[in-house]
């Protein structure tokens, strides 16, 4: 491990190894078991509102026809965001009765809320989805939402991630505070993308990138760039990452993984 430093603890979609990702109860969890901070896809509604969701249509998570884009809010509000994860929840008579609001659909501003609210300081990585609908639109709706909080300067809690380069140029341009993190996911785009992203960038590999490609995250780290990897859930990852000295971990599996590091680092 490089500089013996802790690396932060990111909840990917909330503790969604257990939970229905992206739901308020997902991203409770992860604050209960200990996250440093969360991490969070956004995409945006017919009705102009920043929604948490990874997938462009709903059939994975809310077994509905139609998309995200194409909806408002109060037609979401109405699908149920967690029953495909745990479908016999309601028949388990011992389980503790959950809010209503604790897995229907979950806006960006009360996420933004719930770690505002917190006390203890929470991150957040706010992951803009691209090809979209609405194009740059999400990003001017995002720094919007950052500016309410008062987000949008040097020391927040907040960070914005894409595999869109030009997505995270845009939120540079309308929020130069905002730390910014170039995702990469293919190891031949490192070469193009090393001599384009920015100076204070992060950059942040998938962990099956780096498991394949051992010279990639020596490449990087050699930049002097701080990185996060995602999706860190085993030892053995967990490993990877603790040998390259990287920032954040992007897991699943945030209360595992503290553990892990616990029995690593004590």
């Amino acid at each position: 491990m490089m500089d013996g430093v802790r690396p932060q603890v990111v909840a990917h979609r909330g503790a969604s190894f257990e939970n229905a990702e992206h739901t308020l109860g997902a991203y409770l969890a992860a604050l209960d078991a200990g996250a440093d901070a969360l991490e969070c896809d956004v995409r945006l509604t017919a009705d102009g509102h920043l929604v948490c969701f990874h997938d462009r249509d709903l059939r994975r998570t809310a077994s509905s026809p139609g998309s995200v884009s194409t909806m408002e809010l109060a037609e979401l509000a109405e699908l149920d965001f967690a029953s495909w994860k745990n479908p016999w929840a309601d028949l388990d008579d011992e389980a503790d009765e959950r809010p209503r609001e604790h897995d229907g659909v979950l806006t960006l501003r009360k996420l933004f809320e719930t770690v505002a609210d917190y006390d203890r300081r929470i991150e957040v990585a706010v992951e803009t989805k691209h090809p979209t609908r609405y194009g740059g639109l999400v990003e001017k709706r995002l720094v919007e939402l950052l500016r309410d909080f008062g987000w949008d300067r040097p020391g927040t809690p907040a960070r914005v991630m894409s595999f869109s380069h030009t997505a995270l140029q845009r939120v540079e341009r309308l929020a130069p505070g905002v730390p910014l993190v170039q995702l990469v996911d293919r190891v031949e785009w490192w070469p193009l993308l090393s001599r384009v992203v920015g100076r204070d960038w992060v950059v942040a590999p998938g962990i099956d990138e780096l498991t394949a490609h051992p010279r990639l995250g020596r490449r990087i780290a050699r930049t002097g760039r701080p990185m996060h990897v995602w999706t860190v859930n085993t030892p053995a990852q967990l490993d990877t990452c603790l040998e390259l000295g990287v920032a954040a971990l992007i897991t699943d599996r945030p209360a595992y993984l503290l553990g892990l590091l616990d029995d690593r680092l004590g």
